[in-house]
Parts: structure tokens; C-alpha cells; sequence
């Protein structure tokens, strides 16, 4: 019954942690840069796109298509590396435990 108790407990302990690392990465925020930094996105942790800065070069009617691409290309290198921040701080709060690979926390 002991080890039940203690089990319990390391449970609500990685529980806890796990609350504290979601809102930590929650806060991050992480700039992805496109066309040379013409296009820079900022996103926070969880991949929302927080900002957007354009370089005023780029405003002529027959760039449209190359701003469009720019703008994408910027949002999933920010994503990229702010899922890479997660996966890292993920890593940290589990380093021990047997996950198996691929398999991602936070639920």
C-alpha cells in the first residue's frame, strides 16, 4: 500500500511539472525568417503566430505571390524551431522515464 502512496505522489509531482513546463512554453517566443529576414514571423511555444513584419521592399503588385510564399516559409521555420524548444524542454521534465520514441508530451 506503501508503494501505491509514493506512486501516487511522484505522479502529482510530474503532474505539476508538466502544468509549469506547458505554461513556460506557452510563454516562449520565437522569431522564423524568410527571404533573407524580408519576412519575419513571431510565434509563441505552442506555434500561434503572435507577429508579423514585412520588409517594405517587398509591397509591388507583382511580388504577391513571392510575399505569400515568404510568409509561409517564415511561419514554419518559427514553428519549427519553437517545437523544437518543446521537444527539448519535454526531454529535460521525462529524462529517465521509458517513453518510447515519437510518442509526444504534452498530451
Amino acid at each position: 500500500m506503501r508503494d501505491i502512496m509514493g506512486m501516487m505522489g511522484k505522479v502529482k509531482e510530474m503532474q505539476a511539472k508538466m502544468e509549469k513546463m506547458q505554461s513556460e512554453i506557452a510563454d516562449i517566443r520565437v522569431e522564423g525568417k524568410a527571404g533573407g529576414g524580408l519576412v519575419t514571423v513571431t510565434v509563441n511555444g505552442k506555434g500561434l503566430m503572435l507577429g508579423l513584419k514585412i520588409d517594405p521592399s517587398l509591397f509591388k503588385e507583382d511580388d504577391v505571390e513571392i510575399l505569400e510564399d515568404l510568409i509561409v516559409a517564415a511561419n514554419k521555420d518559427a514553428q519549427e524551431k519553437a517545437e523544437a524548444i518543446s521537444a527539448e524542454k519535454t526531454r529535460e521534465l521525462t529524462a529517465g522515464l521509458p517513453i518510447p520514441p515519437g510518442f509526444k508530451l504534452p498530451f
